[in-house]
């Protein structure tokens, strides 16, 4: 049976559309490129990436984005053929508008939007398009206008909601629906007391009456679940014109009250109408999702792994769509040949923007990684596999170089750092050849690292959690280098293979 999260890992804020039997999704990125990744679907739990709308520098820059900057929350629509896609720079530029024919090419440049806040939505009615986002002004609430496309100009701003129980209420989407129209936001913060509010209205641009029962989705009455956090949510149709919504929730660790560092997560819940009002089953994501109920071909069900959750390259292909930068990286460090990934590490080190490294989201408590590392570093280079949250808040293992500076090289080490805040510790240290597996296996309340196959250290992903480092992503796995000089000059770092992959438990 289909279970709950669609999209484990760091896939915060889903915005979904559909078009015939195929449904499209995308999600927040934040400081990580390409961003705003886009996924397909044709059962609304088994979803395929297929690219992402931000891949070029002319489109985002985030060199400077602070840790959980960049971009922030997207919606996804289509209309008469073309794609839309609108979000916000939070690094520089604000709201921006993509395009595109296909979502699996490419997208446009980004269409600035000049108004305040975050959040933004499309709606359209016939030839008019209504944009919709939060102002973070509570009061002004959410505002409104109608907007041009091609151009980004807004029309009149009007207030079209301000909170039915939360005057910072986010995460707007506008739809129709037998001639009403209904406001979704999301209100009570991001964390556990996050919630889904609805409004209904006669004309899209209001006034929005809530709804009796509101909110129609929250979690925050039992912090026993196993999700919490639940809001932020999207509805769509599929072709039999039955009603769902992708939302985005966090599962903790550790006991009440716990602590989360897979990220925020897609989840997936069935929408149901009663006097003209939308309604959850329950108020609250089912674990498992009625395989029955679902459109298309629901054999599958999210039982084999995707790209999403399993991962065994020799990087000969290039990079696949799971893979990321951590900001807009410098991409001559990084070569893709039928060798392996060829990297040469910089002056910055994992405490830094800047850093060599690509990477893949976390996105199961239970996971096997490991990379095959062919290096010959001299002192002062090092390069390995790390698991990062943030610049202060990540775990690594990696081969350094021996000896000193100008003088006789060393015998390579493996070493095994962990950098929690303004600490930073080293649990081991191993000799090892030219040529080693690195890897760690994870589990809910455990990583354990291993060098050659042999555990060496083991620490807490708690450390790495939003709770302790702050923050709306999550943690992300991948290969690194650091060299003291240039790139140019740096010895090559060689990643032959390297494997993720879930373990049942």
């Amino acid at each position: 049976m289909p279970t709950n999260p669609v999209l484990p890992g760091f896939h915060p804020d889903p915005s979904v559309c559909r078009v015939d039997d195929a449904f499209y999704l995308t999600t927040s990125s934040f400081e990580y490129v390409p961003g705003l990744p886009i996924y397909r679907s044709e059962n609304l739990v088994d979803w395929e990436p297929i690219g992402h709308a931000l891949t070029r520098e002319s489109q985002l820059d985030t060199r400077d984005a602070r840790a959980s900057g960049g971009i922030f929350a997207p919606t996804l629509r289509e209309h008469e053929g073309t794609f839309y896609l609108t979000s916000t720079n939070t690094n520089g530029g604000g709201h921006f508008v993509v395009t595109a024919d296909d979502p699996a090419g490419e997208w446009s440049d980004p269409v600035s939007v000049d108004a305040p806040g975050i959040d933004p939505d499309l709606f359209f009615e016939g030839d008019t398009a209504y944009f919709t986002y939060f102002t973070t002004d509570t009061d002004r609430g959410i505002e409104q206008a109608e907007i041009d496309l091609e151009t980004g100009e807004l029309g009149d701003r009007y207030t079209v909601w301000t909170g039915h129980e939360d005057p910072h209420a986010e995460a707007p989407h506008v739809y129709e629906r037998d001639g009403s129209y209904y406001l979704v936001a999301a209100e009570g913060g991001t964390h556990t007391g996050h919630s889904v509010m609805v409004g209904r209205g006669d004309d899209p641009t209001g006034p929005f009456e809530p709804h009796p029962e509101n909110p129609i989705l929250t979690h925050r009455d039992d912090f026993y679940r196993d999700v919490h956090a639940a809001g932020h949510a999207d509805f769509v149709t599929d072709a039999d014109g039955n009603w769902w919504l992708v939302c985005l929730g966090i599962r903790p660790r550790g006991g009440f009250p716990g602590w989360h560092h897979l990220g925020r997560e897609t989840f997936l819940a069935p929408v149901s109408w009663a006097d003209g009002w939308p309604v959850v089953a329950g108020e609250e994501i089912p674990t498992e999702i009625d395989g029955a109920a679902l459109p298309g071909d629901t054999a599958p069900a999210n039982a084999d792994p995707s790209p999403v959750e399993h991962t065994d390259t020799d990087f000969s292909g290039g990079r696949s769509h799971e893979w990321l930068y951590r900001r807009t990286p410098d991409r001559d460090r990084y070569a893709f040949t039928d060798d392996g990934l060829v990297l040469r590490g910089g002056p910055e080190t994992l405490d830094e923007p800047g850093t060599t490294l690509l990477c893949r989201r976390q996105t199961n408590f239970d996971c096997r990684i490991r990379a095959d590392l062919a290096f010959d570093p001299d002192p002062g280079e090092e390069a390995g596999l790390a698991l990062v949250m943030d610049e202060q808040h990540h775990y690594e293992v990696g081969v350094v170089g021996g000896g000193t500076e100008g003088g006789a090289k060393g015998e390579p080490t493996a070493v095994v750092r962990l950098t929690i805040g303004d600490a930073t510790d080293v649990l081991a240290r191993e000799p090892v050849d030219e040529r080693v597996t690195l890897g760690v296996d994870a589990a809910a309340e455990s990583y354990e690292f291993r060098v050659d196959g042999e555990v060496v250290a083991d620490a807490r992903p708690k450390y790495l959690a939003t709770e302790v480092a702050g923050g709306f992503t999550g943690v992300v796995v991948g290969p690194y280098a650091v060299a003291d000089g240039e790139p140019a000059e740096a010895t090559p770092a060689r990643v032959e293979r390297f494997v993720y992959e879930p373990v049942d438990r």
